[in-house]
């Protein structure tokens, strides 16, 4: 209950200040790429995000990616952040696509796959996230062949995104911001690399997962307030999860101990493409946009069909979100 009471009031309290009001900088023009922004110094910016995650190629499957996060910018080249995830889960998948259909409870007693109806649906505190992110050159000016900027990250999650089970996992982010304007800042093109490294633990499970998020995008201000773009994702990861303390013996493991420095096997992919529209005002702006999954794979343990990944990954992911800078 008191964690109901907490996740009602992060999202009504958010919401709430950006419908009161009516932020330029470190406004987002996709989904999941972002630009070398940072904010002013001494400026703050309240952020409300939803992506909602559909389809498994099986059943019904719909995951809510809740995020209120506020962010600060302590110079004009530093901003930090920190953001809570709630996580919303409604699903009943009638395949064999872990581990969806374990949570759901479609495993006969042989431990082979049998649907039984049930499903899964539940609303939680995900966990929380602290970000910072510093600008080594700005888009903004015509000397820098380019906008750079460094993020790092770190994650504190209890729940796991995929099928709402409770975890222990801690991640370690870092990212590349590369921004190029053009047409007198009309145009944005955006490339955003991300490494996670990651830490996870659920009865009788560890892994220990190199993670690679690589978005990329373009913008173009139409009219006045108004702008449309274009946006493309790719996600995999890498390991070899370590099932009551045994490994796959046909798969390489992951490790990121400075002793113990290896890449494992991948164990998923998947690549996203869609359209998104953006609209700002003087002090606030909001972002819609949908993405499809056009290719996705992995490796022998992963669930896939007509070259398309569901496991790890949906059908579509449709995106809304908004920001108030004061």
């Amino acid at each position: 209950m008191m964690k109901t009471k907490l996740i009602a009031a992060a999202v009504i309290g958010l919401s709430a200040i950006g419908a009161a009001s009516t932020a330029h900088a470190e406004e987002n023009l996709w989904l999941y790429a972002k630009g070398a922004d940072t904010r002013p110094q001494g400026s703050w910016e309240a952020k409300l995000g939803v992506i909602s995650r559909l389809g498994k190629n099986s059943g019904d499957y719909a995951f809510h990616d809740i995020r209120p996060e506020i962010e600060y910018g302590v110079t004009d080249r530093l901003t930090i952040g920190a953001e809570i995830m709630i996580f919303s889960h409604d699903y009943s998948v009638q395949d064999e696509i872990g581990p969806m259909y374990e949570t759901q409870g479609s495993v006969d007693v042989n431990g082979d796959f049998a649907y039984h109806g049930e499903s899964f649906k539940d609303t939680q505190y995900g966990g929380v996230e602290l970000t910072a992110k510093y600008m080594v050159m700005s888009p903004y000016k015509e000397d820098n062949p380019f906008g750079l900027s460094v993020g790092l990250g770190y994650e504190k999650r209890d729940v796991y995104r995929l099928d709402g089970a409770e975890i222990d996992q801690d991640s370690y982010t870092g990212t590349l911001y590369f921004q190029r304007n053009a047409m007198d800042d009309k145009l944005s093109f955006v490339l955003v690399p991300k490494l996670e490294l990651e830490s996870r633990t659920s009865p009788g499970v560890r892994e220990e997962e190199i993670a690679i998020d690589v978005a990329a995008g373009v913008s173009y201000r139409f009219a006045p307030k108004w702008f449309g773009g274009l946006e493309f994702r790719h996600q995999s990861d890498y390991l070899n999860p370590e099932e009551d303390g045994v490994f796959d013996p046909g798969l390489k493991r992951s490790s990121w101990d400075l002793g113990d420095i290896r890449v494992g096997t991948q164990h998923q992919n998947g690549n996203y493409f869609g359209p998104t529209i953006h609209y700002a005002e003087e002090s606030w702006w909001a972002t819609s946009g949908i993405l499809f999954q056009v290719s996705g794979g992995g490796s022998e343990h992963a669930y896939v069909k007509n070259n398309k990944n569901y496991d790890e990954h949906e059908e579509v992911h449709f995106g809304l979100s908004f920001g108030y800078e004061f």
